[in-house]
């Protein structure tokens, strides 16, 4: 291994060769994705595909487009050129270049109320106690029964370890707690995918233990998710299949053993071992 002291465990077995083992239908494709600020192209023809079921980290050095590229997922930026799909229904746009946006304003609410996404700040609501935060956009986006609702975030926030918070206000939590709260947030909208960018960064390394435990509860139940991450430990415990970027390109892919323990391209070697923070 080329970071870290010790080994990395790797979550799945990869299956015997000999077996057929079908390829989970994709829930996100990104297919040749071009995005600009202006004159600075920050993706230039990134291709990713989140199967039903997969965890798939994107790593790289900040500014390389990660972030980027997961608001792109969730329609958060409009892109240049490029294909977004969701579970194979192609996102439809108008105009072209700089000025292309998406067509169908209901596809795009349609689309992210399916991909829930949890930041590297938990932008939780400080006016309202953490139940009301998580209940807030089940109830007010999706429309669906208040009592039904409450029952589930409280079944989310007991899933994530802080069942116990639900009458506080965000200010009485600590860090770890507001973001596992974030991602109860995220949970009880009951997506079919999740999307993190960054979400254990903002934390010190005591805090960060908290959220990586349910990250890893989450990957184990196979839920669909891309995972933003500096956390080259939990990208690799995690993943299967991890993408290194490099100046808005793939400069290399594949299963977290390969990429980890045996890359094949110089500049993720140089970022594995300048410590990339874990």
């Amino acid at each position: 291994m080329l970071f870290g002291a010790k080994p990395v465990l790797f979550r799945k077995t990869p299956p015997a060769r000999d077996l057929f083992v079908p390829t989970p239908a994709p829930v996100i494709e990104i297919r040749d994705l071009y995005k600009s600020y202006g004159q600075l192209e920050v993706l230039k023809g990134v291709s990713i595909t989140a199967a039903r079921g997969h965890v798939v980290s994107l790593i790289g050095s900040s500014g390389s487009g990660k972030s980027t590229l997961l608001r792109c997922c969730n329609l958060l930026e409009d892109s240049q050129s490029g294909e977004v799909l969701f579970e194979g229904e192609a996102v439809r746009w108008r105009g072209e270049g700089l000025m292309r946006q998406p067509a169908d304003r209901a596809q795009v609410t349609r689309i992210r109320t399916n991909l829930s996404m949890v930041f590297q700040q938990f932008n939780l609501w400080s006016h309202m106690t953490i139940l009301q935060n998580v209940m807030e956009a089940p109830v007010t986006v999706l429309g669906r029964p208040r009592a039904e609702v409450e029952a589930k975030a409280r079944e989310y926030l007991a899933k994530v370890g802080i069942g116990d918070k639900c009458d506080a206000w965000p200010a009485q939590l600590s860090g770890g707690q507001q973001q596992r709260a974030a991602i109860a947030r995220a949970l009880c909208m009951e997506p079919r995918a999740l999307l993190f960018d960054e979400p254990t960064s903002a934390l010190d390394p005591e805090l960060q233990q908290e959220v990586v435990k349910v990250i890893k509860d989450l990957a184990n139940e196979h839920r669909t998710m891309i995972l933003v991450t500096h956390d080259m430990r939990l990208a690799a415990d995690v993943s299967d299949h991890t993408v290194f970027l490099h100046k808005g390109r793939i400069e290399e892919e594949g299963p977290p053993a390969q990429v980890f323990g045996a890359p094949q391209t110089e500049r993720l070697r140089q970022f594995l071992r300048a410590g990339a923070p874990a």
